[in-house]
């Protein structure tokens, strides 16, 4: 794994860049170039509805990740001979040890945070950054060549990224975001880049149970590893603390790139045992009255959805329902009818959407439709409706911007509402 594309930094001294949106990754660019000698203008929706006009004025252009990468006026000035950049692409720029980057659907945040856990245990000097973690540019002075990198990669940040990660790897790759990508064709495509700029020496590391996923394998030129959870050795499933069928993917995938960097098998089986989760990922909160309720308010999307369900044999009180981001719900539907769950409370404002599938799918149990009520209301509900021994759900399937701030609000929120409640219906 040699590392390619170094970039001088005097390159920034002077030149014209103007910053789109102002969020995390933005903050990061602007302190990160001022500090090379930039020129910095910061461009932010929410400060100026133009915000994209004259772009062509520039030297270069740092698209957050927020940004859609071909808007029109972006594309005109890339056109004129501006230089479309982003936060991750800079940092791709700088440094100079390993990356490593995962990418996927769903599964991303956990995936990153076991293989950093397993680095760390090892002694190696690794850091977790991209969507999770610290800010990227912000860990820059506190690296060096021996550094390793975990980098959580969204499509959002992939979509004009020119460079791959020295190890990719590839989770689960379905659908989402479809409210910001033109279709489907283009989040995935946006996705390949994580290994379409590969070379010999580096890894691709590719979950072998996705058509999409597996199809990676032919675009990039770098060594190949597939993973699956059905071959993931027995060692590595016993005893964990980590709930969920779904999760043995993300074991397996942080097992394979351990693997690669000749980790211990000592010290990979330790770390697997004992790793919890994440916050707002399937995360146990409380048992009352004999029901455990679980907070899985990252599910934005029905896939990790039907991935909690297929979690629990109890019955189950599911909690469905947010804010549009251009999902189908039928194959939930047909999950659910097929699955434990006996009951669904539904919220927000494609309640309607999630009802007429679930009709059309032929639920057969009850479904509450709580509108825009307060999170105590609704847990207060899931406590009266589920019965001793099952399990309560927050999983639902969309995004959280018509009730709540974003998923950790509202995540947030109901395990505040959930330890509230005692041993008393």
């Amino acid at each position: 794994m040699n590392y390619k594309n170094k970039h001088c930094l005097a390159s920034y001294i002077g030149k014209k860049i103007a910053i789109l949106g102002h969020g995390i990754e933005g903050q990061d660019a602007e302190k990160f170039l001022k500090k090379q000698g930039a020129l910095i203008t910061v461009l932010d929706q929410k400060a100026d509805k133009n915000y994209l006009k004259n772009l062509e004025r520039f030297d270069m252009i740092v698209r957050s990740p927020g940004v859609y990468r071909y808007k029109k006026e972006i594309v005109k000035a890339q056109k004129s001979g501006v230089r479309i950049a982003s936060p991750i692409h800079i940092f791709f720029d700088e440094f100079g040890g390993i990356i490593i980057g995962v990418t996927g659907t769903k599964g991303k945040g956990t995936t990153s945070t076991l293989i950093c856990d397993i680095l760390r245990k090892s002694g190696s000097d690794v850091f977790l950054a991209g969507n999770i973690g610290k800010p990227f540019l912000e860990l820059l002075p506190k690296l060096n060549s021996k550094s390793i990198v975990v980098l959580e990669l969204s499509s959002f940040q992939l979509i004009d990224l020119t460079v791959s990660p020295d190890i990719a790897v590839v989770l689960n790759i379905t659908s989402d975001h479809l409210d910001w990508h033109k279709n489907q064709k283009e989040y995935v495509e946006a996705k390949t880049n994580i290994v379409k700029h590969q070379n010999s020496d580096d890894w691709a590391v590719i979950n072998k149970e996705y058509k999409v996923s597996k199809s990676f394998a032919k675009l990039t030129k770098a060594n190949k590893i597939f993973f699956s959870k059905n071959t993931l050795e027995k060692e590595y499933k016993k005893g964990l603390k980590l709930k969920g069928e779904h999760n043995l993917e993300n074991i397996a995938a942080a097992v394979s790139v351990a693997k690669i960097l000749n980790i211990k098998k000592e010290i990979i089986q330790k770390v697997v045992k004992n790793f919890k989760g994440l916050e707002h990922r399937l995360e146990l909160v409380k048992t009352v009255n004999g029901i455990t309720f679980y907070n899985d308010s990252f599910a934005t999307g029905p896939q990790p959805t039907i991935a909690a369900i297929r979690s629990f044999s109890e019955p189950i009180t599911l909690i469905l329902g947010g804010s549009e981001k251009g999902h189908g719900f039928s194959e939930l539907a047909g999950e659910i009818t097929k699955s434990s769950v006996s009951n669904v409370v539904v919220i927000g404002e494609i309640r309607e959407k999630i009802i007429k599938a679930l009709t059309k799918a032929k639920f057969q149990g009850d479904v509450h439709d709580l509108g825009t009520q307060t999170m105590k209301k609704i847990v207060i509900k899931t406590l009266k409706t589920t019965p001793k021994g099952g399990v309560v759900i927050l999983s639902p399937a969309a995004a959280s911007f018509d009730m709540f701030d974003n998923y950790k609000d509202r995540g947030n929120q109901f395990k505040k509402e959930v330890q509230k409640l005692h041993g008393s219906k």
